[in-house]
C-alpha cells in the first residue's frame, strides 16, 4: 500500500533545501539551438516530496540534472542549503553534490564488475577516501538492509533482477545521507510489480523524513507526492 498522502503533505513547510531561480538551458542540435528550460523557478523544502510530470521532451530530466548540479544552466542559480552550485568550481560542486544529493536513475548505472555492496560504497570512497573499511562496509550493509537486500550483498548486477538493481542504486544514493533524493523515472525500466515495490520503497523513505524529487510519467506515482509540478515546453505550467 502506498504511503498516505496526508503524511507526505505534513512536512511541506520545512526548511528550504534546494532552490532553482530563473533557470534557462539550451542545447545545439545539428547547428540549431534548442531551448529546453525557459525561466524555471522551483524550490524543495525539508521533508517534502515533489513530482515533476510532463510529456516527453518537456524538459523534466534536464531540470532534474540542473537541480542536481550535473548540467550547467545557461542562466540562473541553483542553491543547495543556500550554496550556489554553479558559482563553485567543478571540484567543489562535485564535493557538495556528493554530500548533499542522492541520485536514482532509470538505468541504475551500477558497475558490472562490482558486487552490490561495492557499488553501494562508491559514494563513500569519493567522499571519504579509503578510510575505515570495516565501518564503511557496516554502513553499506545497513543501506542494503534498508532496501531489503541484505542477502544479495555479494552478488554482481548481472545476478540481480531489474528491481533488485534499482534497490541497490537507491541504497547507493542514501550512503552519504543526502538532503534531497533526486529520482529520474526510477520505475521506467521495470515491470509493473517491481516498479510498485521500488516506488513503495522511495515513498517509505519520504515518510521517514527524506526530501524527494521524482520525475515520472506515472500519474499514480505523482498523485502520491505532496506536490505536483507540471512542465511543458520548458515552462512550469501548473503547480499544485
Amino acid at each position: 500500500m502506498f504511503t498516505d498522502r496526508r503524511i507526505l503533505r505534513g512536512c511541506e513547510a520545512g526548511i528550504m533545501l534546494l532552490k532553482a531561480e530563473n533557470i534557462y538551458k539550451s542545447y545545439t542540435d545539428t547547428q540549431k539551438r534548442v531551448d529546453v528550460l525557459k525561466g524555471i523557478d522551483l524550490d524543495v523544502r525539508e521533508g517534502e516530496s515533489v513530482a515533476i510530470v510532463g510529456p516527453s521532451g518537456a524538459g523534466k530530466s534536464t531540470l532534474l540534472h540542473v537541480l542536481g548540479g550535473l548540467d550547467v544552466p545557461d542562466q540562473g542559480a541553483v542553491l543547495l542549503k543556500g550554496q550556489d552550485l554553479y558559482a563553485m568550481a567543478d571540484a567543489e560542486r562535485a564535493r557538495v553534490r556528493n554530500r548533499g544529493l542522492g541520485f536514482v536513475f532509470q538505468f541504475y548505472h551500477l558497475l558490472p564488475e562490482f558486487t552490490a555492496l561495492e557499488n553501494v560504497l562508491l559514494p563513500v570512497f569519493v567522499h571519504e577516501g579509503r578510510g575505515d573499511m570495516r565501518a564503511f562496509e557496516e554502513r553499506g550493509r545497513a543501506a542494503l538492509a534498508r532496501v531489503g537486500l541484505s542477502e544479495r550483498a555479494a552478488h554482481k548486477p548481472s545476478q540481480l533482477s531489474g528491481g533488485e538493481q534499482q534497490r541497490v542504486a537507491i541504497a547507493r544514493a542514501l550512503m552519504n545521507a543526502p538532503k534531497v533524493l533526486l529520482c529520474d523515472e526510477p520505475t521506467g525500466n521495470l515491470d509493473s510489480a517491481s516498479g510498485v515495490a521500488v516506488i513503495e520503497l522511495i515513498l517509505g523513505l519520504h515518510a521517514g523524513g527524506q526530501a524527494i524529487v521524482i520525475v515520472t510519467h506515472d500519474e499514480v506515482v505523482a498523485a502520491r507526492c505532496g506536490r505536483i509540478v507540471h512542465i511543458k515546453d520548458g515552462v512550469l505550467t501548473k503547480v499544485k
